[in-house]
């Protein structure tokens, strides 16, 4: 297993798994809870030991142009590098933070699944990509990478489901072996990121930037949540953003529920998630999906070109139509950006 850390003075290490490149002293972790200091070497608690393992559609993830209709290996661990106070999966995400003796509660709580385990299972059952999703991938970047690599060897695919927050390091480290990505752009502002997530934009911004420089499938997922990021004006700067990296980046505006500690908002309405979608398409992205609701109109594949339905959703039903196929709309030849069978 390699390290994301360097070795600093007084047995203290600064771990480079993810941009807050948290300096660690001896028997101490790091701001997600499950990378230790321990006798001057970084330690990730959690390696081989997944708290949540489903298979689940690739549409949950989401990704739309990335094998649709196919079934996916998802796995998560404890632990993350943000405090999200709208954390959907809060009960893992932020355990580690509050034990006192949390590796000896990993241990208990978490069956062994070893990446041999993980990918001779794929195998066995012919599930042609794993996800690395639920918590935060970037904080356990040296089980997912040792699992990705074994992957690539047996022809199965890789995908992170990630707040963007990876390192450079992370980044060069996992991308021969990552396939796709989906990205949460939780917001345009930096002070959403500090008081909602502990955490700041650019950082982000910069994430997505070098993933498309790597030629890396993304998509982009925004939780749009009332009076917090949901203003016109938030919204044409995300959208503009996103179509200055790539107008064919699908953008998934993601619906708003109570959960963990915001549960003072009600849902997001209806009227704005629709408004959104307007306000991406005058932007110029191509491809555009309402998620969290069901609606076969903004939940469907349509060409930009001539607008023929190429993929009927509606919720995880998926449908890929006649018109749909290699990768191109059959009506009028227009390449579909993607990753498709």
């Amino acid at each position: 297993m390699e390290k994301l850390f360097k070795k600093l003075k007084n047995s203290r290490v600064q771990c480079l798994a993810c941009n807050h490149y948290c300096k660690i002293s001896e028997g101490k972790t790091g701001i997600c809870g499950v990378r230790k200091n321990i006798a001057g070497q970084l330690n990730l608690l959690v390696y081989g030991r997944p708290v949540a393992i489903n298979i689940d559609p690739i549409e949950k993830k989401p990704l739309f142009h990335f094998l649709p209709g196919s079934e996916i290996f998802s796995l998560g661990t404890y632990g993350c590098n943000f405090r999200c106070s709208f954390c959907q999966n809060w009960d893992i995400s932020q355990l580690s933070k509050g034990y006192q003796n949390f590796e000896e509660l990993s241990k208990k709580t978490c069956d062994e699944w070893p990446p041999e385990k993980i990918v001779d299972y794929c195998r066995k059952n012919q599930i042609p990509a794993i996800a690395y999703t639920y918590n935060e991938p970037t904080i356990f970047a040296e089980y997912a990478h040792d699992t990705m690599k074994l992957a690539h060897q047996y022809g199965i695919k890789n995908v992170f489901v990630s707040n963007g927050y990876e390192s450079k390091e992370t980044v060069e480290y996992i991308a021969p072996y990552l396939d796709a990505i989906n990205i949460d752009l939780k917001s345009f502002r930096d002070e959403f990121y500090n008081r909602l997530c502990g955490a700041k934009l650019e950082p982000v911004l910069k994430t997505i930037k070098l993933i498309q420089q790597k030629k890396i499938w993304q998509e982009i997922t925004t939780l749009l949540i009332p009076e917090e990021n949901d203003s016109e004006k938030e919204i044409q700067e995300i959208a503009k953003f996103i179509a200055s990296i790539d107008k064919n980046i699908p953008w998934h505006l993601s619906r708003f529920y109570p959960a963990y500690q915001m549960t003072n908002k009600g849902a997001t309405s209806i009227g704005i998630l629709e408004k959104a979608y307007e306000i991406g398409k005058k932007a110029g992205l191509n491809y555009i999906y309402l998620g969290n609701v069901l609606t076969e109109k903004h939940e469907s594949t349509y060409c930009p070109k001539c607008g023929e339905k190429l993929i009927k959703r509606i919720g995880y039903s998926i449908n890929i139509t006649d018109s749909f196929k290699n990768g191109r709309c059959l009506k009028c030849q227009t390449k579909i950006p993607g990753v498709w069978y």
